[in-house]
């Protein structure tokens, strides 16, 4: 039994759908007046995040807390890191403070996997987003959205996405969160279409398991759930496209064009959203988009992530060994 989550890609189709069912147990815990459960109660877990974040550190500090472990915040800025200090120094810092789990993001593509699998640290390994590789919890959040809002909060347990036609808009080049959905979502069952420019997709993303398109108007109409993917200027070194307002009006998501959507389907963003770039007011504000479901579903889907690796059922995944080459090959 594998003791970490790294990679979308290194789970099945039953490991999914154990974590989605797992999941809606954890959210009935936020309908109750103390929202706690003693299930990692003398259980340490450390938010070791060398990148900026906010949705998905509280979330995770959320999730630990609802579940009685012990939280240790960690951030790059103000600490050795800044001094020079490397990954392993910092691994084998926190092992001899006896920690049972990590929760990493990291800049460097395979970061996570180089901590679960060095040998630096004992503990469990939960990637919390590394590079422009994998961000499976994002996945998983995702996931977890669709299937209450397409199939229903109680008929969906026990069900996957198949059949579902699921389609990701925008910067799939630098997105792990685009990776992670076109794993995760492949596993279950799902149709996934990627539509960007094609300066904006990876080099072999003929590849993978989903279908690629120019035309998002010609998409939008067959989706039960559209997915806009913020461009992420942080990662760029060159000009990917001629202008913000060329690329809006190609490639954003105005009212004109959520109405071409059918009546059920629903659109998606992991956030941060660029208000008037991939995405308008109008539809980011609208009863259709699931921005704020996805933040609370985060919070249920890692407390069912942590259980499930830390206090409870087996978690039975395969090897991570193809996780390194697939980036170094991404990033070339």
């Amino acid at each position: 039994m594998q003791r970490h989550l790294i990679s979308a890609a290194d789970l099945t189709r039953d490991d999914a759908v154990l974590i989605l069912d797992t999941a809606e147990e954890m959210a009935r815990v936020a309908d109750r007046p103390i929202k706690k459960l003693p299930t990692l109660r003398g259980r340490t877990v450390v938010n070791l995040f060398f990148e900026d974040s906010t949705r998905t550190r509280i979330s995770f500090e959320a999730a630990e807390k609802r579940l009685s472990a012990d939280v240790i915040n960690f951030t790059a800025k103000g600490s050795s890191v800044s001094k020079g200090e490397s990954l392993k120094d910092t691994a084998q810092t926190l092992e001899a403070m006896g920690v049972d789990a990590v929760v990493i993001r990291h800049g460097a593509s395979g970061a996570p996997y180089r901590l679960a699998t060095s040998g630096w640290i004992d503990a469990h390994v939960i990637n919390a987003g590394d590079g422009t590789h994998q961000h499976p919890t994002q996945a998983l959040l995702d996931a977890f959205t669709m299937r209450r809002r397409l199939v229903g909060r109680d008929a969906g347990l026990g069900q996957d996405l198949n059949g579902r036609r699921i389609t990701l808009v925008g910067d799939v080049l630098h997105s792990r969160v685009a990776r992670s959905n076109v794993d995760l979502l492949h596993a279950l069952g799902a149709e996934v279409t990627l539509v960007a420019p094609p300066t904006l997709l990876p080099v072999g993303v003929e590849t993978w398991p989903c279908e690629v398109s120019y035309d998002l108007d010609s998409t939008l109409p067959k989706s039960d759930a559209v997915m806009m993917l913020r461009v992420q200027r942080e990662r760029m070194n060159a000009a990917f496209f001629p202008t913000e307002r060329e690329y809006s009006r190609r490639y954003g998501l105005d009212g004109e064009r959520m109405a071409r959507m059918p009546e059920h389907a629903i659109v998606m963003h992991p956030g941060p959203m660029v208000r008037g770039m991939e995405i308008t007011a109008e539809v980011a504000d609208s009863d259709r988009c699931t921005v704020v479901e996805q933040v609370a579903n985060g919070v249920s889907i890692r407390m069912a992530v942590l259980y499930l690796l830390l206090g409870g059922a087996e978690f039975q995944t395969p090897s991570t060994t193809a996780a390194p080459a697939r980036t170094a090959e991404e990033n070339r």
